[in-house]
């Protein structure tokens, strides 16, 4: 499938991921964020300069399972959104 369906899937709930990927086991999530905040932890308190317990606001976001079993916010690249090899997982 291409990407403008890949991207549909995902946003219901699906995994999905490319064949021409070389990472087994890798794919990718929607993240639905947090647009009315969540109380923010130590870590992201000092990232961003803000008190810890304070409602820190994400707005939605695609996420990666990297190969090495990490994740990480992803953002496709031009090759990524112009394949046609993309699949799902539900």
């Amino acid at each position: 499938m291409d990407f403008s369906e890949a991207l549909k899937r995902v946003k219901e709930g699906r995994k999905i991921f490319r064949l021409g990927w070389n990472g087994k086991g890798m794919f990718v999530v929607y993240q639905k964020g947090y647009p009315k905040g969540i109380p923010c932890n130590h870590q992201t308190a000092l990232a961003w300069g803000m008190n810890e317990g304070d409602l820190f606001k994400c707005n939605p976001y695609l996420q990666i399972k990297n190969a090495q079993g990490s994740h990480s916010m992803w953002v496709p690249s031009i090759d990524d959104i112009l394949a046609d090899d993309w699949e799902d997982i539900r």
